[in-house]
């Protein structure tokens, strides 16, 4: 990393000239993008065979099945939903996969950028039905949507490497890259509390999360039950989930302001 330290000063200033910027799906915010969506991709591909190798998947068929046809489900109300807001390029090379890994003490899920979904035994117990399972799945798959892992990927290239070196760790730096898109995708119990997902990504995550679900054919008001039982949960143990997602009342109650817009668009299948 020291030999990086030379780009900083020259990379402060050419951030103007380096700092690209996109713009968030449905909300129209302008984020920090400064790594390519195919590094992105290749880099989640990656990570998330690396993860599957080191996990146990799921021996529970019932359980499996139901991650399969939610997962099914929302990406396809996820590819429509790009679609419908002009951002079809944006999901045309995501490739979705699903996995249920053992693990009953993991309360979490996450998505991948390129559609790579992760759920864990430990929170289905939460969800308690496919609609929480829904809520959960659309939530992260918001985060890939709107893509917050490149977004926090840039901010920690930019703060490690400078802007100036940004293209030369690329180039040349492979493993180190591969670690902070770990960290970037917010995996792992010491990455996701060091790089918790903003407030503004995670009212993001909500807000597009709950258009999927609905889309889905799924019950958006699970959500205000799903959180309040996620709270709960966490008051109790540390919960992983918890650590990049916090679910205080006030996220709750932007829930119940988002829900009318939500219902206008709830067909149950």
């Amino acid at each position: 990393m020291k030999k990086y330290f030379r780009y900083i000063f020259p990379g402060v200033l050419l951030l103007g000239l380096l700092s690209g910027c996109a713009t968030v799906p449905y909300t129209g915010r302008s984020q920090l993008s400064l790594v390519p969506d195919s590094q992105v991709l290749a880099l989640s591909r990656s990570s998330y065979q690396q993860v599957l190798s080191q996990s146990k998947l799921s021996d529970d068929h019932e359980a499996t099945a139901a991650v399969g046809e939610v997962g099914r489900r929302i990406a396809a109300s996820a590819e429509d939903f790009m679609r419908d807001h002009g951002y079809a390029d944006q999901v045309r090379d995501y490739d979705w996969e699903f996995a249920l890994l053992e693990d009953d003490e993991m309360v979490n899920a996450w998505c991948m950028p390129g559609g790579k979904i992760a759920v864990y035994t430990g929170i289905l117990p939460v969800t308690e039905d496919e609609n929480g399972l829904a809520v959960v799945m659309g939530h992260e798959v918001a985060h890939a949507l709107a893509n917050h892992g490149g977004e926090r990927l840039s901010h920690l290239l930019l703060v490690e490497l400078g802007a100036a070196g940004l293209s030369q760790a690329l180039r040349e730096e492979p493993e180190m890259t591969q670690v902070l898109a770990l960290a970037a995708y917010g995996l792992g119990s010491q990455i996701g509390l060091v790089l918790p997902y903003s407030r503004t990504q995670e009212y993001e995550a909500d807000r597009i999360g709950l258009m999927i679900t609905v889309r889905s054919g799924y019950d958006p008001r699970e959500a205000i039950p799903f959180w309040e039982r996620m709270r709960q949960a966490g008051e109790s143990e540390m919960v992983e989930f918890l650590s990049t997602h916090p679910a205080t009342e006030s996220r709750i109650q932007a829930i119940r302001d988002m829900m009318p817009e939500a219902l206008q668009h709830y067909h149950p299948r």
